[in-house]
């Protein structure tokens, strides 16, 4: 086995164990959490990016200090007036689904941190991945999981 062989598979189990945990886990963590996902060290929701950008400019962003807006005590940030007014004219609009937490792990039962760069817009709404092998595995059958995830929101946070 050659060195980067042997750390890809390290790097793959550890990333599969650190799901297994969050989806494990996840209900007790969130428990005491805001229904706005923020990091555990953090109160900037979407790691600080443009929420608004994915719907209008179809990527990640990331959002700027000078462009912030409270809202579900989190801080939004976005990269330009334009975006923060638009947000906070309805947040609900651009916002990600279930927090903010990776969709699949609502879907699963639980929840887990998610990666601004893993995302879809599913008819208007927002989706937010933990990884993109997560991702990938949403994007088979995000209708079904979608769909588990509504019911499972928000009592997974419980």
């Amino acid at each position: 086995m050659t060195r980067s062989s042997f750390s890809h598979r390290t790097r793959t189990c550890m990333l599969g164990l650190t799901v297994l945990a969050s989806l494990l886990f996840g209900a007790t963590i969130a428990s005491a959490a805001s229904p706005v996902y923020t990091g555990y060290f953090s109160n900037a929701a979407i790691s600080g990016y443009d929420a608004v950008a994915y719907h209008t400019d179809n990527k990640a962003i990331e959002g700027d200090d000078d462009y912030s807006f409270e809202w579900m005590g989190a801080n939004w940030y976005f990269r330009s007036a334009a975006n923060r007014d638009a947000f906070a004219a309805n947040p609900e609009k651009y916002a990600p689904q279930y927090g903010g937490y990776c969709a699949y792990a609502v879907a699963m039962g639980g929840t887990a941190s998610s990666d601004p760069h893993q995302w879809s817009i599913v008819r208007g709404k927002l989706y937010l991945n933990y990884d993109g092998n997560v991702q990938a595995r949403w994007q088979k059958d995000r209708e079904a999981f979608i769909q588990q995830a509504n019911q499972n929101w928000p009592e997974v946070l419980n």
